[in-house]
């Protein structure tokens, strides 16, 4: 007897103009137990077959004809809010952002061409996460866009942040960064599970909805008050002090392989809270957002016994409890907040301690 695979009995809608890309995608979902319970070419078909087949879960490609996948997400987030992942082409990096903010759960590159089993693996791990979201929190989140923040003078942060995020993680570091503001004596270090290549269209997208002068790291970044900085997919992020004064504290980039340390998780959240407890002991705030699994729980360790404060996102506002919760029951996490809290506490952190 075949046992089940890790998507049984999940039910899928999938929604792409070409019927290869859903014929091949229907063979690798249902291979591993998933039932597809429906096939739209376009949006109008996709809004239709959510509400009628009720999915778990909604595989959308944004560029359709008729209704494309933007006003598929409005509408489907006003009438019925269901998990989608949005499979959409490298060359759309902006766009996957766009659906984001829409209420999509999260993404997977789609290869340019050719068959799709490089992406196998990301995709049904991404399709499982679903089994573990906490449905109340999706939907569509305003975001008002504004001119990037200029760089403020290079001055050295009276305090630093580190955050880790991963599942949910681009919508909820948008609202967090959002509600702080952009003059707290503060530098900020992101680290937000998400593939290469789009890292940089994420910071991008961070500098225009929040206060911060944010970038993609560079290994050897200055780390300066004001500044918000993303690690990019495939490198670790670490902070280091390697001198006195304004130009001992800096950003630095390690592979994967370097040093034996996983590539499995990348960038890694512990990896990045491990070195800051090491740069900032006691003028460090961890944050830990939503997520799957528990990266950032040994991380949050060692920040408190450093000397700094632990906090993470509580179940109120997390898309996925599993990160936040691993690193409560480390019993190292000080404060467990929800969103506007959380903003409010790292504020009060960076200005008072």
């Amino acid at each position: 007897m075949t046992a089940p695979g890790r998507l049984a009995a999940l039910r899928v809608l999938l929604v792409d103009d070409s019927e290869a890309s859903r014929g091949e995608l229907a063979r690798i979902l249902e291979d591993e137990g998933a039932e597809v319970v429906g096939h739209a070419r376009d949006g109008e078909q996709a809004l239709q077959q959510a509400l009628l087949c009720r999915p778990d879960v909604v595989l959308l490609d944004l560029q359709m004809p008729r209704m494309d996948g933007f006003t598929f997400l409005r509408l489907l987030m006003a009438r019925r809010p269901t998990p989608v992942i949005v499979f959409s082409a490298l060359s759309r990096r902006q766009d996957v952002f766009k659906s984001l903010e829409l209420g999509a759960l999260d993404f997977v590159a789609k290869p340019e061409a050719g068959p799709l089993a490089p992406v196998r693996e990301e995709l049904l791990a991404k399709c499982a996460t679903v089994r573990a979201l906490r449905l109340r929190n999706l939907g569509a989140r305003p975001v008002d866009e504004r001119d990037p923040a200029d760089p403020h003078p290079a001055t050295e942060p009276a305090r630093v942040v580190v955050i880790g995020a991963s599942t949910g993680g681009p919508r909820a570091l948008q609202e967090l960064l959002a509600a702080i503001p952009g003059d707290v004596p503060a530098a900020i270090l992101v680290a937000q599970h998400m593939p290469e290549k789009f890292t940089r269209a994420f910071a991008d997208r961070l500098a225009r909805t929040t206060r911060f002068h944010v970038t993609e790291a560079a290994d050897g970044d200055l780390v300066t008050e004001g500044r918000v900085l993303v690690a990019p997919g495939a490198r670790h992020l670490e902070l280091r002090r390697e001198a006195h004064g304004l130009a001992g504290l800096r950003a630095r980039l390690v592979s994967p392989d370097a040093d034996g340390y996983s590539a499995r998780i990348c960038p890694s959240i512990d990896r990045l809270f491990t070195s800051a407890a090491l740069a900032m002991p006691r003028r460090l705030c961890a944050v830990i957002l939503t997520g799957m699994g528990s990266d950032g729980a040994a991380g949050a360790q060692a920040v408190k016994a450093a000397g700094g404060l632990v906090l993470a996102e509580s179940e109120d506002t997390a898309v996925i409890y599993g990160m936040p919760l691993a690193a409560q029951a480390s019993g190292k996490v000080d404060e467990v907040l929800p969103l506007p809290a959380l903003a409010a506490r790292i504020t009060r952190f960076a200005r008072d301690g």
